[in-house]
């Protein structure tokens, strides 16, 4: 059996889908921060089976907790302090979403103004579609 220290300070991404996490991994940017960071994936689970999880010893506030709830609104955060979970953040559809994902639209003003911001408005919930603020575009 595998055993991965406990954090005494940090945070942990748990419940993500098995095979997912080096995608996180990147899409939030934690390989560019100087914390520890541990990837598990393919953790035995009773809930999902398989799945992965994302140990970070760094503060909450060093990740974008909207990037995570566009990417996977089912992955829970626990907060550790003290080597104890002080808290848990469930992850919800962001409304709005910026410079997460680009517009496919060629015809779409952020294809010709290269400095304006990628805005995307969650329009159905339901069903997580998400339309660029700019040409109405769905994201897929």
């Amino acid at each position: 059996m595998l055993n991965v220290g406990a954090l005494q300070e940090g945070f942990v991404l748990d419940h993500i889908k098995a095979g997912k996490a080096m995608s996180i991994y990147h899409d939030l940017g934690l390989d560019k921060i100087e914390d520890c960071v541990a990837i598990i994936k393919n953790a035995r689970s009773n809930k999902m089976g398989k799945k992965d999880i994302i140990k970070i010893e760094a503060p909450i506030e060093s990740i974008n907790l909207d990037t995570l709830g566009f990417i996977d609104h089912n992955i829970t955060v626990n907060i550790i302090q003290n080597g104890q979970i002080v808290g848990k953040k469930n992850l919800t559809h962001p409304k709005k979403i910026k410079n997460i994902v680009k517009c496919k639209n060629p015809r779409c003003i952020t294809t010709i103004e290269q400095e304006l911001d990628q805005i995307f408005i969650l329009t159905d919930e339901e069903h997580a579609v998400y339309r660029c603020l700019y040409c109405e575009e769905k994201y897929n």
